[in-house]
Parts: C-alpha cells; structure tokens; sequence
C-alpha cells in the first residue's frame, strides 16, 4: 500500500495536492484523466472515472439551448449573401 504525508497548498483560489508517483500509479491515476471527487463521512475520495470521449452525435445529443446559451436565428431569414 502506498501511502504518503503531504501538504495541501493555494492554487489559485483553490488548494491542491501533489500526488507522488507511487500513490498514482497503485491507484492507477494519470496525467489529464478524469476524476471524480466525493466527500464520505469526512473522507475526500478520488475515483476515476472510465468515460470514453464522446461522438459528434453524443455531443450534440447532450447540448441544450437554454442552458448553454445557443443562438437563436430566424430560419426562414438571409442575413447576407447566403441563400435558404
């Protein structure tokens, strides 16, 4: 089991920890994946997480105009030398 005593530092706004090597390769961590991080019974948990990037159409599928903020165009109208 690899264990370590760290210091937890500002960043920014927010506090960071460096995970040593070890610790990261037991628990099978990397360099840019994801994670996701919970607080149980006091404890601050890392899990990663196993999403494989997403399609086009799952992308699309997922965003949603009125919280994202998408444009809203009249689709009958030429706004320049485009024709419908």
């Amino acid at each position: 089991m690899a264990e370590a005593i760290l210091a937890i530092k500002q960043w920014g706004n927010n506090l960071g920890v460096r995970l040593p090597q070890a610790v990261a390769r037991e628990a099978d961590l990397h360099a840019d994946q994801r994670v996701r991080l919970t607080v149980e019974a006091g404890r601050v948990v890392i899990e990663p997480l196993d999403e494989a990037p997403l399609t086009l159409e799952q992308r699309l599928a997922r965003f949603d105009p009125q919280r994202h903020g998408g444009e809203a165009m009249a689709p009958q109208s030429s706004l320049g030398a485009e024709r419908l």
